[in-house]
């Protein structure tokens, strides 16, 4: 049976799931996203509660975040993609009110819910509905019961918080200007600030733009007092801002103290007061002419001041003060706000100052850490580090946080509820500067643990901020703040990382083929480095880099503190771009590739063991040129130019006019190919079984290739998908050399018998290099060399890039990695034989035996989904409920953002969930799946997300915060929404039209019954079929197939011909209308009656996106009621 379906490729039916499978699947697979770590990408707006002791920040594209003790943390979204212009808390209520560019203000509560909090907007106020002017400042009174928000054209709004609606009450220009001397009488402006007098709450300072600031009495409804002040710009409680770096100062009498120097505008002031002086800080006012570039924030308190030097620029700072935080003033006086800390806000990063400390040093973040310090170029996750190796870690970073406060972290609202489960795990972010840091990721508080550099081997040792204040320079800046965007070198970049934690060692791959192995010291010592260097390109002659040169590595001793140690370095030659990396360091093996081959290093013995170049040989240039001459180039691109065109005239085609059935096989070969020379490319002819020896190429089908997804045609007998359509690759493409994947496995390859050590490597290509390794005995390992020698190959007929290589033993589980077993961290594989290998193509799946590599098993990715994969991995899934159960399974992202996960080896889809926006590419590249089924990417430049597809393990944030009970104003209720109005009478001429269909003959009736549901239903399944989950879906390509013989052409035409029938008839009418027409004529024989029968027939019929085709047949008959023959007249 098996044969004949092959033979007419068809595939044979799989079973849906069993109802036990379906139970399982929900115990182990749920798509959860589980929150953010790092920094908010682009901030616009902060607020801190001193009686919650909660920070809030609100960003440009509408994200509000909002922070207490470490694991307290709460994420918000507007609606649409809005900027946050002015954030207040309402003190000790745990409220928010938010201001966006949208002239629209939001009221956003912490409310509890399964004994944890979560953040919900519950009222919007659109002020443009209200007729009213952009609001340009917002005032929130210290009762927390109104809102008092200026406007670009001079008025003040207020807002009752208690039904958040506009309130009758207003502060209009026209009466402010009635008390304004006559020579200050023109248009002041837009309200700049306002601000509520501490004394006084019926008392208001309203600065507006030109200079005009007013004292306003609320109560009593009319300006107090009126100053003019025309170089002021901004306006606070007790202090003015002037553009010429001046701060006017307001108590009972108004003091002025002004500089003499030209300087920039000052943005921000604040004057706090505290024993013995009190505190200035203002943001800007720096000398233009020397310092105009500086992003600044001062600090003063008598003899001392400090400028705070920032590399980005300050968006907003806030002082926390003692008395802010305590239930009275009486302890430290009514006279003394006694700041303790100073929290700045800049553009890509945050920084806590320690105002107590001697020399006001910085806080050691626990979270909100600048990720991208320097830009994020490569990322790893390492589960379940060793206690000895998390301690050495921390050990060796304590010293590069020295100079950081001892104080606790002052922003400590909240309650953490998340259990600390004990594992240690680390995130090790590669960066364009050569570094790499290690991240804690065991909780969602993720915190730097330590920084290693690599620019010191190389001579460009860049250091770090040097946080001392030079007394010398005027003004006295110091550097604060870890966000460096700058780089000397870009070929210090890193590329990869690989951490082995169980031999504490780390590999590094850099932008210049430099690749770095490193072991964990806890001393510091000096070393001299000596680099490696491994020509890929050695056999091929007249070869030319025309790339960046390798970097020089340090001459003589260097030192090195304790931490990571370099053992040795690997020069690859050319110096390109590290592109894949793998390690085994049971063996003490490293093997790196890149766009011209890949080599193998023993760096046990410092040597190369092989190298292997995957260039095509009419390649000869390193940058990534073909060499070939001009005209060919020029007729390659007419060439491809063309193909273009026709194939989107061909597109236009298709959806003008979709061909009759049996004209699509014939017409879709020219418009999926491309080229017409390709035609084995593509699996016009069955595919021929992998054959072993060195050389064994391996059949594999042709994938489709599409950029997006198109919409599925599924009936209700048995959904099918539909395949996309596939474009050729060619074998001369520059970028088909580049190696994609590595891996180090112990199997079998040459017989059944013998395993033995192999390296397999995946190209753009789809070609798979197999390499047989040969290790020395223990004994002689530092004498004898390592043998590596090519065993098979692998070509992929698709050939689409090869991504992902592993290998798993007879049962389904993937081999261990280095000293795992011997660590007693995993079980030893099963040796016995019946070995296969994953191959994963960004196309499509295939599992292959070992050592025969018979395919088995396969999944077309792109044909099913129209995507590609990005990344994949193999994920261990517990069952949430049974400790005992345990499987390993295939976890895949993406280009469309998409998480899938499938079973190994049968490959059928288990769980399929959005991720990540499609948009987001950089997210998709930077993405990174970790060994318990959660996974990280990168939703900004500095900013990461984390998720599971995993039902048992989600690390998300599990916190409350506790609003004391009558502290929170209580809301009016909503109103009900209006009724919705009753539908029109339907008109006399839908009336008449039912009417006539009435009085179609009962048999027309029940005829036109049966055709008219025959489109409907159809629609109607195919629509329920989409709905439901992927798990209980049965489709073709997630079936599994048990011979890699079946060629996708006939799967193709097999598919297209019953999508076709499915499609053929969209919507389909039929009328009939009978007439009798009778008349009497009187003649000398008598009465001659007529009766005349008149049928008319109208049928409808649309196919595909075609146009409607109507059908009309008539027919008459006429009978007489004489004897007399008498013919019927027509008209």
């Amino acid at each position: 049976m098996d044969t004949v379906l092959k033979r007419f490729g068809l595939k044979k039916g799989v079973p849906r799931e069993s109802e036990a499978r379906l139970k399982l699947q929900k115990e182990l697979f749920a798509f959860t996203k589980c929150g953010e770590h790092g920094f908010p990408n682009k901030p616009s707006a902060l607020a801190y509660d001193p009686k919650l002791r909660l920070l809030a920040i609100g960003t440009k594209t509408g994200a509000l975040r909002v922070y207490g003790a470490p694991g307290v943390e709460f994420s918000g979204q507007h609606d649409e993609d809005i900027a946050v212009t002015h954030l207040m808390f309402v003190s000790e209520q745990g409220r928010l009110i938010t201001h966006c560019s949208d002239n629209s203000l939001h009221l956003w509560e912490i409310n509890s819910e399964d004994e944890t909090s979560a953040l919900e907007c519950v009222r919007s106020l659109d002020v443009d509905a209200n007729k009213v002017k952009n609001i340009s400042s917002v005032c929130l009174t210290t009762d927390g019961e109104q809102i008092f928000f200026g406007t670009e054209g001079g008025n003040i709004h207020i807002v009752d918080i208690k039904t958040f609606t506009l309130s009758e009450n207003s502060i209009q220009l026209d009466t402010i200007m009635q008390n304004v001397p006559d020579d200050f009488k023109v248009s002041p402006g837009a309200v700049e600030t306002i601000q509520q007098s501490p004394t006084d709450a019926q008392r208001f300072l309203i600065g507006y733009n030109r200079g005009l600031v007013v004292l306003w009495d609320n109560e009593a409804g009319a300006a107090k007092q009126i100053y003019n002040c025309s170089q002021v710009r901004s306006t606070h409680p007790r202090a003015l801002i002037s553009p010429r770096a001046s701060y006017f100062a307001f108590t009972l009498e108004a003091g002025c103290k002004l500089c003499p120097f030209p300087c920039k505008a000052i943005t921000n002031i604040r004057w706090k007061t505290a024993k013995p002086d009190a505190f200035v800080f203002f943001a800007g006012g720096m000398p233009r002419a020397s310092y105009g570039d500086r992003h600044t924030v001062t600090a003063m308190q008598g003899s001392m001041h400090q400028v705070f030097d920032f590399t980005s620029r300050v968006v907003d700072f806030v002082p926390l003060n003692s008395a802010d935080e305590l239930e009275s003033y009486d302890k430290i006086g009514a006279y003394y706000d006694d700041p303790h800390t100073l929290i700045v806000l800049a553009e890509e990063e945050l920084v806590a100052i320690d105002l107590t400390s001697e020399g006001w040093q910085t806080y050691r973040p626990p979270y909100l850490s600048s990720l991208h310090s320097s830009a994020i170029t490569c990322a790893s996750h390492s589960s379940n580090v060793p206690e000895a190796l998390w301690n050495k870690i921390c050990a060796a970073g304590e010293p590069q946080f020295a100079n950081c406060s001892v104080r606790d972290w002052p922003i400590s609202g909240g309650k953490n509820f998340q259990q600390n489960l004990g594992t240690r795990d680390l995130l090790l972010t590669g960066h364009e500067d050569g570094s790499v840091r290690f991240w804690d990721a065991s909780t969602t508080a993720v915190k730097l643990l330590y920084r290693l550099s690599t620019a010191n081997i190389f001579g460009l040792d860049l250091g770090t901020h040097d946080q001392t204040v030079d007394e010398e320079e005027w003004p006295p800046f110091r550097k604060v703040g870890s966000f460096d965007p700058y780089s000397d070198d870009p070929r210090l970049g890193i590329q990869k990382v690989n951490l082995c934690p169980l031999s504490e060692t780390l590999v590094i791959g850099g932008t210049a083929g430099q690749v770095i192995v490193s072991q964990l010291e806890r001393d510091g010592r000096e070393l001299e480095v000596k680099s490696q260097p491994l020509n890929l390109v050695s056999d091929r002659e007249g070869f030319v880099w025309k790339g960046h040169d390798a970097l020089p590595v340090s001459v003589g001793d260097v030192k090195f503190v304790a931490g990571f140690q370099p053992v040795c370095i690997m020069q690859l030659q050319p110096p390109a771009a590290c592109t894949a990396l793998a390690v085994n360091t049971e063996w003490q093996l490293v093997s790196a590739g890149t766009a011209h081959g890949f080599g193998v290093f023993d760096y046990a013995q410092k040597v190369c063991c092989t190298t292997k170049c995957t260039l095509n040989p009419a390649d000869m240039t390193g940058s990534g040129e073909s060499a070939m001459s001009r005209r060919k180039s020029f007729k390659k691109s007419l060439r491809e130019s063309f193909r273009r065109l026709r194939k989107r005239r061909s597109e236009r085609r298709m959806r003008g006019q979709r061909p009759a059935r049996d004209e699509k096989v014939e017409e879709a070969k020219p418009a999926e190919g491309e080229a017409a020379a390709a035609p084995e490319a593509e699996g016009d002819a069955p595919a021929a079984p992998a054959a072993e020896g060195a050389a064994a190429a391996a059949s594999a089908e042709a994938s489709p290739k599409a950029a997006a997804p198109s919409p599925k045609h599924e009936t209700a007998e048995s959904p099918k998908s539909v395949e996309r359509s596939v474009e050729f690759r060619s074998t001369d493409d520059a970028m088909a050399s580049m190696v994609r994947t590595l891996h180090f496995a112990d199997t079998f390859l040459l017989n059944a018998q013998h395993h033995s050590p192999t390296l397999w490597a995946g190209t753009n290509a789809g070609t798979v290099y197999i390499f047989q390794i040969t290790l020395p005995a223990s004994d002689k390992r530092d004498a004898e060399q390592v043998q590596c020698v090519l065993g098979k190959e692998i070509q992929l007929k698709h050939r689409a890039p090869v991504i992902f290589i592993s290998v798993i033993d007879r049962n389904a589980q993937p081999l261990p990695a280095a000293l795992e077993v011997q660590h007693e961290r995993a079980k030893a594989p099963d040796m016995t034989g019946q070995h296969q290998v994953l191959i994963c193509s960004e196309e499509q799946f295939k599992m292959f035996s070992l050592p025969s590599l018979k395919a088995h098993h396969k999944f077309k990715l792109t044909a099913q989904d129209g995507a590609k994969a990005r990344r994949i991995s193999f994920v261990n899934f517990r069952s949430k409920s049974d400790d005992r159960y345990v499987e390993n399974d295939l976890v895949c992202l993406t280009n469309i953002g998409d998480v899938q996960v499938f079973s190994v080896p049968p490959l059928r889809r288990q769980l399929r969930a959005e991720c990540i926006k499609k948009e987001n590419v950089s997210g998709i590249i930077s993405s990174v799946f970790t060994q318990s089924g959660e996974g990280f990417f990168l939703n900004s430049p500095s900013e990461f997300v984390r998720f599971s597809v995993s039902a048992r393990m989600a690390t998300k944030p599990s916190c409350a915060v506790i609003v004391k009970e009558g502290a929170r104003l209580e809301l009016a209720p909503l109103p009900e929404p209006e009724p919705e109005p009753e539908p029109a009478t339907a008109e006399p001429e839908a009336a008449a039209a039912a009417a006539t269909t009435e009085e179609q003959p009962a048999t027309e009736e029940a005829a036109a019954t049966e055709e008219t549901p025959a489109a409907e239903p159809a629609a109607g399944e195919s629509e329920a079929v989409e709905q439901r989950p992927d798990d209980s879906m049965v489709s073709a390509a997630d079936t599994s197939v048990a011979s890699g013989d079946i060629t996708r052409d006939s799967v193709t035409v097999h598919l297209s011909e019953s999508a076709s029938e499915q499609r053929t008839v969209v919507s389909s009418s039929r009328t009939v209308v009978t007439k009798t027409l009778m008349s009497e004529r009187h003649s000398e024989g008598g009465v001659i009656t007529h009766q005349e029968t008149r049928t008319v027939q109208s049928e409808s019929r649309q196919e595909g996106d075609g146009p409607m085709v109507t059908q009309v047949a008539t027919s008459t008959h006429v009978e007489n009621s004489t004897d007399q023959a008498v013919t019927a007249d027509d008209n």
